[in-house]
């Protein structure tokens, strides 16, 4: 074969997607809650979520891309809409584009865990400034969180919900921050210095997902965490109650046989098991009412059988009022349940340090 001095160079033309966040990007969300749903002692956090979205879309810098102006093909430009909660969109989706109206569809690509929303192409090569806006309405659960993609973002969320926790990297404003007991408003205002991404990728856009915040909203108190509390405090109520039958056993000098004291034993127990059937089908309250006055009853009646008189029953009856009272209170408490709880561990040490003072242990 003959060698030659010519080279042949192959040119090929290959298109790359380019992706620019906008200039200003700005949320009105208004959350309700839905009360309607439950399963057994559990209330899942559910609510509609109606979302404005507005901004516009400014300096579409491809020169920090490498890319050259004459090489950006202006009329395959599309909008896209990225969420994670797809599947409960609620309402058909437009955008207006400068005024002008677009269906927003699903490609069917997935990217770091969010579904794409996206216009069909549109030329893009004599708008300096794009305009936008598009309302979504959707239900969800938990949270409702965004990524500040704008180079100015702001969000505003107003919920029916009087117990949100803010969460991601960033705080809402405190100047109009306002959470009353019936509902909540919070504010959002971040700018590109906040963010440590940029505002322009080529093929694809990195997950971002680190980088969200919003509130979510959380049940302080709900009737399964009433009784997981209640429960916890089971150790302390038959403790409690067994040290009152032996201090009556030590000064009546009445024996209460070993079994009787496993008969009481086992209705300190019932009242759990009381407690959680009977939410799972009406209020906590209303549970823990009816629960509390069949042990205190029961044992009230056994109490007189074994005792053989009215007075030291109606004296533990008296106290296991007292004590029910008081670990009803402590769990509705939040922020002042330890120390209302402490003080009053203490008081009851004191009342039985006083009521055993007098009694002769080394004759017992």
């Amino acid at each position: 074969m003959k060698k030659t001095k010519e080279k042949t160079i192959k040119k090929y033309a290959y298109t790359q997607n380019a992706y620019f966040f906008p200039f200003e990007l700005n949320h009105t969300t208004k959350v309700d809650k839905v009360d309607k749903l439950k399963l057994g002692l559990y209330k899942p956090i559910v609510f509609k979520a109606n979302v404005g979205v507005n901004g516009n879309f400014k300096e579409l810098n491809f020169e920090k891309l490498g890319i050259k102006p004459e090489n950006v093909l202006w009329d395959k430009a599309t909008v896209q809409i990225r969420t994670s909660n797809l599947k409960s969109i609620k309402s058909d989706l437009f955008i207006k584009l400068n005024g002008k109206k677009f269906t927003l569809e699903t490609n069917g690509e997935s990217k770091n865990n969010f579904d794409v929303l996206e216009t069909k192409n549109f030329n893009l090569d004599s708008i300096a400034n794009l305009d936008f806006n598009f309302d979504i309405q959707y239900n969800g659960s938990n949270s409702i969180e965004f990524i500040p993609i704008g180079k100015t973002t702001k969000t505003s969320i107003d919920a029916n919900w009087n117990s949100p926790s803010f969460i991601g990297n960033y705080a809402p404003l405190d100047t109009t921050k306002n959470i009353t007991n019936k509902s909540f408003h919070a504010d959002w205002k971040l700018i590109h210095v906040n963010r440590p991404f940029a505002q322009q990728y080529t093929e694809k856009i990195p997950n971002l997902n680190e980088y969200s915040y919003g509130a979510k909203l959380i049940e302080t108190v709900d009737q399964y965490q009433q009784n997981e509390r209640a429960s916890k405090y089971g150790i302390l109520v038959i403790g409690l109650t067994f040290l009152i039958f032996f201090l009556i056993q030590t000064i009546s000098k009445i024996n209460i046989h070993i079994f009787q004291y496993t008969m009481i034993g086992l209705a300190l127990i019932m009242f759990y098991t009381l407690l959680i059937s009977i939410t799972e089908h009406s209020s906590f309250m209303i549970a823990y009412s009816i629960a509390a006055s069949s042990v205190i009853v029961m044992l009230l009646l056994y109490s007189i059988s074994v005792l053989k008189n009215k007075k030291f029953p109606l004296f533990i009856t008296g106290a296991l009022t007292l004590l029910y009272s008081f670990i009803y209170v402590i769990i509705q408490l939040e922020d002042y349940a330890l120390l209302v709880g402490s003080i009053g561990l203490f008081l009851i040490l004191g009342a039985v340090m006083y009521f055993s003072r007098k009694i002769d242990w080394n004759n017992n």
